[in-house]
């Protein structure tokens, strides 16, 4: 282990070799750790001392988003549900129940990555977010029990596991997933967490793109309150992954390499392709919403994406093409603000520095 040229730390590790679960306490070691993965720390957490102190600020802003399903009264949605065409509710309840899917595989993964972690704030932080994955998978379920009958529920949730084109778009994450699993390796590690923003940051702006399009005409807004919830709670998430996936590359030289940089691009790329073919799937009888403009959206989203990793655009440099879901936009949905749909107030956390995070 030697000093980083950025004043850090960084430390010479076989990225093949699988990594030991952390040891719940050893009190002979430093309480600040001295590395990531494969570092020396006591256990013992004292957030006044952590080696990252911009992660207190990020738990403060976790916390204050914190909200349960029942907060949402669904009563005018339950009224409004007849009213949607045939071809919405069909949307409707394959996109709720592909969202509770990703989710599903959201909260034990983040729980299996944690067990790796030597660095007592960023398991504290893992922990509150695999509980909001937790929220969210409940939240889908909440919906759908305010909407239809349990074996109308059932039949969407099964009918999500024999959908070729969700199958399809998940195995992309899933095998990855399953892969660090079964060998936690320092690479299967990095290659999980890029496998998290496309699930986080990618995957789930489809399925919120429809609920807000609904909304836009009226439609389902308890519902789409809902979901905006879910996707400021989604966007933090993408930037603390993003974040550890920057100090991993920047303190383990192994891993800062042109082929894993190059590993960003190609499957962040190819989940921006597998979201426009489960959009033009999903929403193609949708009357009113522009694919086009969808899959310009999920590109605009990407470039995002790779900023926050520290990398350079890989598609054209646009604004949201979509200006009917502005609103609900990464970067307004960090603000208190009127919601144009609704036109009253919506406050989705105490506005403070703690929440200015750039490229959210």
């Amino acid at each position: 282990m030697r000093a980083g040229d950025k004043g850090g730390i960084t430390m010479t590790i076989n990225i093949h070799e699988p990594l030991k679960p952390v040891t719940l306490m050893s009190l002979k070691e430093p309480n600040k750790t001295t590395a990531i993965i494969g570092g020396k720390f006591s256990g013992l957490l004292n957030w006044n001392d952590i080696a990252y102190p911009q992660m207190y600020k990020l738990y403060e802003t976790l916390l204050s988003n914190f909200w349960k399903a029942s907060d949402v009264n669904m009563q005018d949605d339950i009224k409004m549900w007849d009213r949607l065409t045939e071809e919405e509710q069909i949307a409707f309840l394959r996109v709720n129940t592909a969202l509770a899917g990703l989710d599903s595989l959201q909260t034990p993964t983040m729980l299996n990555i944690m067990n790796v972690i030597s660095d007592s704030a960023f398991r504290m932080i893992m922990a509150i977010i695999a509980q909001q994955e937790a929220v969210h998978t409940e939240s889908y379920s909440y919906i759908l029990s305010s909407l239809v009958t349990l074996s109308q529920q059932n039949k969407a949730f099964n009918d999500i596991k024999e959908d070729p084109i969700i199958t399809k778009r998940n195995k992309l994450i899933l095998d990855q997933y399953q892969e660090f699993m079964n060998h936690p390796t320092p690479l299967n590690l990095f290659r999980t967490l890029v496998h998290s923003i496309n699930l986080e940051g990618i995957y789930f702006y489809a399925g919120f793109a429809f609920f807000y399009f609904l909304a836009s005409r009226q439609k389902m807004l308890a519902s789409s309150t809902m979901i905006s919830y879910i996707q400021k709670d989604e966007m933090q998430h993408a930037y603390f992954v993003a974040q550890l996936i920057r100090i991993l590359m920047d303190t383990i030289p192994e891993l800062n390499t042109e082929e894993n940089i190059q590993y960003i691009y190609d499957n962040i790329s190819e989940a921006v392709e597998l979201e426009k073919e489960w959009a033009a799937d999903v929403l193609k009888d949708i009357d009113g919403l522009d694919l086009n403009e969808f899959n310009e959206y999920i590109e605009y989203l990407a470039n995002k994406r790779f900023r926050q990793l520290g990398l350079k655009n890989l598609y054209p440099e646009r604004e949201n093409v979509m200006p009917w879901i502005q609103v609900f936009d990464d970067d307004m949905i960090s603000n208190t603000k009127t919601d144009q749909f609704e036109n009253v107030p919506r406050t989705y956390q105490k506005v403070s520095i703690s929440n200015g995070f750039d490229e959210l």
